[in-house]
């Protein structure tokens, strides 16, 4: 590996030594948003720190056998071994450039994942509603908390927009490219001539904000209550518990009917709310580093398609990366992990060239 690389996880080895004392350090442990953020940027670097440490126990290894080809006696058992530690140096020195890709600080977080229905009408609600299962099916895959915030159904049993809250298992960094329009091709069941329709759906997965990180004025907002709505039955809600946000200088609107209660719906819209506001600040903020990552995984933004969804030839493609997998039910249901190892693949091994 080249001494410049080198040189960089050098630099996070006595980095990690620095946070170990500051986060022993009485004043910092006692305040508490400083020690987390400490103690996350120590997690974030202790791997490549340990990776670095096995790299550089490999390099001495492989000096110890170089001397031994001086050996008559060894030559031969050292020259394959040599051979040996010269091939894993080969990979541990691909391995350990991952590392080096700047990583994203917002990988770690939980995600606010918003569904809308589209272009199609019926159709398009209906097909909301199938992303919303597929994405819902992933997290109980994964060992993510799924929480409903806000859901506005149709009578067919399709939504128009659902936004939910997914908590654990590295859910940014599994879902950030999901943002996008969604694309679905497939016969209705109301469909008689049986022709293949075509839907969309949009989804935009916001990283979930901190407290500490976005303040929302009292002034600046506006709290509504009103009555939940319901298919009806036992789950029409009685009282005023439903409540509406608007945050007047973004012209931000965030609804949660979901809890019975109304303080427990303002505390769920609320952070709603705040991811959407750290989301909008972050994209102002990294332009420029969007408009990179464009050419591979989009922009994210809601006039983009990047996957289609094909139930006639049982197929599903993402445009970005030209991926098509034909297990069409799998996907739906869940397994969606062939196609975002693949995208998060593509987005590495770009960003491995940028280092170059």
């Amino acid at each position: 590996m080249e001494a410049k690389y080198l040189e960089k996880f050098l630099w996070m080895a006595e980095r990690v030594q620095e946070l170990d004392i500051a986060t022993g350090q009485s004043e910092i442990i006692a305040d508490l948003p400083r020690w987390q953020k400490l103690s996350r940027e120590r997690a974030s670097l202790l791997p490549a720190v340990e990776a670095y440490k096995n790299y550089l126990k490999l390099l001495s290894d492989i000096e110890g056998a170089k001397e031994l080809l001086l050996d008559p006696d060894m030559a031969e058992e050292a020259k394959e071994e040599l051979a040996a530690l010269e091939a894993e140096e080969e990979k541990q020195s691909e391995q350990l450039k991952l590392f080096l890709i700047p990583r994203d600080p917002n990988d770690d977080r939980n995600v606010i994942l918003e569904v809308r229905a589209g272009a199609g009408g019926d159709e398009a609600s209906l097909f909301a509603a199938l992303l919303l299962r597929m994405y819902l099916r992933y997290a109980e895959r994964s060992g993510m908390r799924a929480s409903v915030t806000d859901i506005n159904e149709t009578e067919l049993g399709g939504i128009k927009e659902a936004v939910v809250t997914l908590t654990g298992g590295g859910a940014f960094s599994r879902l950030k490219f999901e943002s996008g329009v969604h694309r679905i091709q497939r016969v209705p069941v109301t469909e008689a001539g049986g022709r293949i329709h075509t839907s969309t759906a949009t989804v935009a997965v916001l990283p979930e904000a901190e407290d500490v990180e976005v303040e929302v004025k009292q002034e600046d907002i506006r709290i509504d209550t009103y009555r939940a709505s319901g298919h009806g039955g036992q789950y029409i809600n009685r009282t005023d518990s439903a409540v509406r946000i608007t945050h007047m200088p973004s012209g931000l609107v965030v609804t949660c009917q979901d809890e019975k209660s109304q303080l427990k719906n303002k505390e769920k819209a609320m952070r709603v709310l705040k991811s959407r506001l750290y989301d909008l600040y972050r994209s102002q903020a990294e332009s420029e580093y969007a408009e990179n990552r464009r050419a591979l995984v989009g922009s994210g933004e809601r006039n983009e398609r990047i996957r289609t969804y094909n139930f006639p030839q049982g197929r599903v493609t993402d445009h970005r990366i030209g991926l098509t997998l034909y297990k069409i039910d799998a996907i739906v249901d869940g397994d969606l992990n062939e196609i975002i190892d693949a995208l998060t693949m593509e987005d590495q091994a770009q960003k491995l060239k940028a280092l170059e």
